[in-house]
């Protein structure tokens, strides 16, 4: 299965307004096209919109979207959920033709798709760039109460690769960090009721970056969207920052990880209970980080009825 790297995501927002002033003139996300019940946005690295804002009645997750190598992926991916008996269907969007939207043995929305429009980068127009210069969409990171069973499946099924995983003495996982293109991650999952979306993440160029964006919501009066950070995880190794939109989705602003692109790359374990592995620095992260999250779209609309996990109980060092 070869999947190139996560490529886009949708959000239902309830307020189209409210949510372009956030994503374009606060965190400075660049608009590829426009209409009265959508945004389509992009970093001045991607070639191709990677975030649309969808208005609805109700804020949500449609989808997260993996970009494959061809179609003969997709035609790979369709006989593995026919085989499986997974929910599927061939969908279309804007600059995307063909696309083959799965809802994973999970209750994760997901599509697949090769085909894509390309636009011309502004990684060099300096002169057009907005707020903290956003980069290039980087991973998404799930709650889920299956975190063994899901990093198994998407490791066997569709060629992930684990890079980081956190388990407690029992060797119960807790959380897992995996990736396609090379980096720490494209993919992680994280302990707790699900399915639920817990942050999209974008690249910064650098960690004065982060600061600059702290400073543009402050000196905007929108200092609230702070949840947390600046700080750095042990876990990855990334300078973050973690905001909330107007209907709480969470945006992770991430730079300055490592590669795992050797073939002798070796997973690396943390403790759960290593406060190190979220904060290297030491700092207590909010209760909210760990139980609140996006709910899912479900195949036939709705939203997929979330279910507790068996794994119980939060880390000592959360506040709140």
């Amino acid at each position: 299965m070869n999947i190139v790297r996560i490529g886009q995501a949708i959000f239902y927002v309830t307020d189209l307004a409210a949510s372009r002033h956030f994503y374009v003139d606060l965190l400075g996300l660049n608009i590829l096209h426009e209409d009265s019940r959508a945004l389509y946005l992009r970093g001045v690295e991607d070639r191709e919109w990677t975030l649309k804002l969808e208005l609805a009645q109700k804020a949500g997750l449609r989808h997260i979207g993996y970009k494959v190598a061809s179609d003969d992926v997709l035609a790979e991916i369709a006989g593995l959920c026919e085989a499986q008996k997974l929910p599927h269907r061939w969908e279309q969007e804007q600059d995307r033709p063909k696309m083959l939207r799965v809802q994973d043995p999970f209750g994760f929305p997901i599509v697949f798709y090769y085909q894509s429009l390309r636009h011309k980068w502004l990684l060099q127009s300096y002169h057009l760039h907005r707020g903290p210069g956003i980069q290039r969409i980087d991973h998404n990171n799930v709650l889920t109460p299956a975190v063994g069973a899901m990093t198994n499946w998407y490791m066997n099924e569709l060629g992930f690769r684990l890079s980081e995983y956190s388990e407690d003495d029992a060797h119960r996982m807790w959380a897992a960090w995996i990736h396609r293109r090379g980096s720490v991650h494209d993919l992680a999952m994280t302990n707790g009721t699900g399915p639920r979306l817990h942050h999209l993440a974008y690249w910064l160029p650098d960690g004065s970056r982060i600061t600059q964006l702290c400073d543009i919501l402050a000196g905007a009066k929108q200092g609230k969207a702070i949840e947390r950070g600046p700080g750095r995880h042990g876990i990855s190794n990334a300078h973050f920052l973690y905001v909330r939109d107007p209907d709480g989705h969470r945006i992770e602003l991430y730079t300055s990880d490592y590669l795992t692109v050797d073939p002798d790359f070796e997973p690396i374990r943390w403790h759960v209970d290593d406060p190190t592995r979220q904060q290297l620095w030491g700092g207590i992260a909010p209760k909210s980080w760990f139980t609140e999250g996006s709910e899912v779209e479900a195949f036939d609309g709705g939203f997929v009825p979330q279910r507790e996990s068996e794994l119980k109980g939060l880390p000592a060092y959360v506040s709140g």
